[in-house]
């Protein structure tokens, strides 16, 4: 928890920071935006790419309401009356959304007949510092001007048509302060998510960061593109910005849908469903990316296909979220709340990309506003993600010790087992323990049969108790198996030490198992390796000449040492021992 309130306060911190950086650079629109007139076509028509002005000459022609706007005609015509500019300062500038176009020629025309030409390209086209919008100069508008014709060849977007306006303000956008200022507030808030993913993937390497990382970048081109944002840093041509806007969104939309398939708790998803939603990711990245590039092959298609392929997201995202939610994915309430909005905002831009409804272009702040809610609920269930990962990964780590702690610990004593003490048998002896003692009680049988195993398994943990009890830092102490100890020991005086650990087990067993008839004793083989022997012999091959030794004290009459100091590592004559040794 105090994990996710810090990561709060430090996602606070760095969004007024990022916003304060992008309010600085961006320039603001003037203060008199809402006091310069704009004007509004009064109609608008279609013709084919080879019909001049005298084809529009009949009214019936045109449609003078908002109904019948397509971007898929060769050409569309829009009409701007002079009534309209009445009394105003006569318009110069033709200005609308940024969107791709083979050119448009502008006609005004005077009351008798005279008319001045001029045609642009998309080069010619200038994009505002504010607002997602392009300018062009119009021919000479006098007041003997009746109307001025704009025919736009080839565009590939409604709105480029239903927002176009003309102006006499070369710095007249359709956008206010306000609008760029929510603008930068929501580019800024971009900004900390990706600071996050990275450091949340530092610490735990899952997919869905490095996706969600990608989506985030793609909404931030998004946001700067589309809304004009870019236009206040950078000198983009407008062909750039007329493409960079839609598939940065084609893009994060298809993301978004990968992300949900990675993010999604294990079994939160169906198959079939987790199937369609990935499929259904990658086709929205493909096809309205292809749509959104605005090739004139795709002319007639691509601004309906760019819209009508992005139904399949929507209602796969829907479904899926849905069926995550009835299936208790905490994950899946997080992302319900966060993409609600954008849902909603985008539902409705695509109503107006496919021209069956016309509104301002400042419908578009919810659609903006909708991805920095999104930002923010995405990052706090990714902080919520993290916790529970984090949570659930230190339980795999506990129960991975405790599982190696029962594979390598003797469940009655805490002693290191057989198993472990093979598998570090080379590292301990490169480490410099280089003795090794056998322990066996001594008639441990009779224990049991008098006294019962309860009393046994005692006597067996008070002889662990008396190994470990010695303190000694430089002593490694393993139970093998029934009575069988064996005690590692390395620097000065181990033969000793090792005869101190065998004479302490009596007197602890009698201190911590009363009721013995007689003192529970241990014989001990012990086997000493010089410095030229080190590393040359196995666990097994210890394990057999210290056996040997320990069955020799115990025929000696038990209670007792016996030991072998191997000097020289060779193989010794049969019957006789390498070294020297002795019994205690």
């Amino acid at each position: 928890m105090r994990s996710a309130m810090a990561f709060l306060r430090l996602l606070s911190r760095l969004g007024m920071v990022a916003v304060v950086l992008v309010l600085l650079a961006a320039r603001p629109a003037s203060a008199d935006d809402h006091t310069v007139p704009t004007f509004a076509p009064a109609c608008h028509a279609a013709t084919g790419a080879d019909r001049g002005v005298e084809a529009l000459r009949p009214r019936a022609q045109w449609t003078c309401d908002s109904s019948g706007w397509a971007a898929d005609e060769p050409a569309v015509w829009l009409r701007f009356e002079a009534e309209s500019w009445r009394g105003e300062k006569l318009p110069q500038y033709f200005f609308s959304r940024i969107a791709r176009f083979k050119s448009i020629t502008f006609h005004a025309i005077d009351a008798d007949g005279t008319t001045r030409t001029t045609r642009s390209t998309e080069r010619d086209g200038k994009p505002f510092a504010a607002g997602p919008v392009f300018q062009l100069r119009l021919p000479e508008v006098t007041p003997a001007t009746t109307m001025v014709l704009a025919r736009i060849e080839a565009p590939h977007s409604v709105p480029l048509l239903t927002e176009a306006r003309i102006t006499h303000d070369p710095g007249k956008a359709d956008w206010a302060q306000i609008d760029m200022m929510l603008l930068a507030f929501v580019a800024g808030m971009l900004v900390p998510p990706l600071l996050f993913d990275i450091s949340f993937f530092l610490v735990l390497r899952e997919r869905f960061v490095l996706i969600y990382a990608a989506m985030v970048s793609a909404m931030m081109v998004y946001v700067m593109t589309a809304g004009g944002l870019a236009s206040s840093f950078l000198a983009l041509p407008l062909t750039l910005m007329a493409v960079l806007a839609p598939l940065s969104y084609a893009i994060g939309g298809g993301l978004s849908l990968l992300f949900l398939v990675a993010f999604l708790e294990r079994g939160a998803q169906s198959r079939l469903m987790r199937r369609l939603t990935y499929a259904t990711g990658w086709f929205t990245i493909i096809v309205p990316g292809l749509c959104a590039l605005q090739l004139d092959a795709t002319h007639g298609l691509d601004d309906t296909g760019y819209f009508i392929a992005f139904l399949p997201c929507i209602a796969v995202i829907s479904a899926a979220v849905i069926e995550a939610v009835i299936r208790g994915s905490r994950s899946a309430r997080f992302i319900a709340i966060a993409w609600l909005p954008i849902i909603t905002a985008s539902v409705e831009r695509l109503l107006r990309g496919l021209g069956l409804h016309v509104g301002p272009s400042s419908l578009d702040q919810m659609l903006y506003v909708a991805v920095g809610i999104e930002v923010i609920v995405i990052s706090l269930a990714i902080a919520d993600r993290f916790l529970a990962l984090r949570r659930e990964r230190d339980a795999a780590l506990t129960e991975a010790r405790m599982l190696e702690q029962i594979s390598t610990r003797d469940s009655l004593t805490g002693l290191m087992n057989r198993r472990a003490i093979e598998a570090r048998f080379d590292e301990l002896l490169a480490q410099g323990f280089d003795t090794f003692a056998l322990v066996d009680l001594d008639r441990f049988k009779a224990i049991n049969d008098l006294h019962g195993h309860q009393v046994g398994d005692a006597a067996l943990v008070a002889c662990a108790s008396a190994i470990r009890a010695s303190g000694d830092r430089d002593a490694v102490a393993v139970r093998l198996g029934g009575e069988e100890f064996v005690v590692l020991l390395r620097g000065p005086r181990t033969l000793e030490r090792a005869e101190a650990l065998r004479q302490a087990i009596p007197m602890r067993i009698a201190k911590e198992v009363p009721g013995l008839d007689l003192p529970v004793t241990a014989s001990m083989g012990v086997v000493m390796l010089g410095e030229a022997n080190r590393h040359k012999m196995a666990f097994a091959e210890f394990y057999a000449r210290a056996d040997a030794l320990m069955y020799e004290a115990k025929a000696s009459g038990r209670n007792r040492l016996a030991y072998e100091r191997l000097t020289v590592f060779r193989s010794a004559p049969e019957g006789r021992k390498a070294g020297e040794g002795r019994a205690a």
